[in-house]
């Protein structure tokens, strides 16, 4: 979500093509991966994820507040609800509950009436970001029922996906949990009397901004083996034992280390089905950053004038779409 918000990948809904926000490269009309770093036409160790990484390290330091960089998940969603935060860069539903709670329930960010002082708007994105490009990470209710999975399991996990998705339980558990996977959920009329409670939200999922936030796209041949690898690289970066162009530069090395031995699994066995990895050579990294899209050379400029959008015209501007 990070990368994507700097700009790293290529145009494309719902994920850039033919390199993603990992930064993987994968041509279109093609199945198989064909590698992270930038030597092998990837974008994982390009001069946007770089500046992404960089970024992140810098505001964390400098105006997270204090232990926010020991935080796990669920550390951070009681420190909003505090009031200690003024602008949270990155958020998900799921911490929408809390910032509702009355101040009774010892939150800070509503008012003695129960009214909110806070509003939700789109991710800022950085200098690599183009218009066509997708602009953070969201996941939309997607249910997998594995082929291993035994028949009677499978059709028991079946009807209980048909129930929990349905409109009437799903209407319900938005209202309690905030996080919508149906669109007749968020224009159910129970929302739009609820809406001016939501800080935006209700707005911005009615709105067709919401497919420029989308999950982790295919060029990821294994999320599991591949996932692992980030936070044990970006952590160096912290913690002050790697700059982020050497955290990124290993990062990208190790996803192509392990895509290999995909590659060669899938050669040997169709471990993947034939839509393995299948590694571009190594060739010299400014050949690809002269190419048009990602990976992208380095900007000469990486931090243009910012500017600040009025919120109730960009509320407007959703309503009017």
């Amino acid at each position: 979500a990070w990368l994507s918000m700097a700009g790293a990948g290529d145009k494309g809904l719902p994920n850039g093509r033919p390199v993603d926000e990992w930064g993987i490269r994968m041509e279109e009309g093609s199945c198989n991966p064909a590698g992270s770093s930038v030597t092998r036409g990837g974008a994982a160790n390009g001069p946007a994820a770089v500046y992404a990484i960089r970024k992140w390290d810098e505001w964390l330091r400098k105006y997270a507040p204090p232990g926010a960089a020991d935080y796990d998940f669920y550390q951070s969603l009681p420190a909003l609800s505090q009031g200690n935060v003024a602008q949270q860069i990155f958020w998900y539903t799921a911490f929408v509950p809390d910032m509702v709670k009355p101040r009774s329930e010892g939150n800070n960010t509503v008012d003695e009436n129960g009214n909110l002082l806070w509003r939700m708007a789109p991710s800022p994105h950085g200098p690599y970001w183009e218009e066509g490009m997708k602009i953070g990470y969201q996941d939309a209710g997607s249910w997998t029922i594995l082929k291993s999975t035994p028949m009677d399991r499978a059709k028991a996990a079946w009807l209980y996906a048909q129930f929990v998705t349905s409109k009437t339980v799903d209407v319900r558990k938005s209202h309690v949990g905030l996080t919508f996977i149906r669109d007749s959920t968020v224009r159910d009329k129970s929302f739009t009397e609820r809406a001016p409670k939501l800080g935006g939200l209700v707005e911005f999922y009615r709105s067709p901004d919401r497919v420029m936030w989308t999950p982790t796209g295919i060029n990821v041949p294994d999320y599991p083996k591949l996932a692992q690898l980030w936070w044990q690289n970006i952590g160096n970066v912290n913690s002050g034992a790697a700059t982020p162009q050497e955290a990124m530069d290993r990062l990208a090395a190790e996803m192509d280390e392990v895509m290999a031995r995909m590659e060669r699994a899938d050669k040997a066995a169709g471990t993947y089905g034939g839509c393995g990895p299948r590694l571009n050579e190594e060739r010299d990294a400014e050949y690809w950053l002269s190419q048009p899209g990602a990976p992208k050379a380095k900007l000469a400029n990486e931090k243009p004038q910012g500017i600040t959008v009025n919120y109730d015209e960009l509320v407007q501007r959703w309503q009017e779409k």
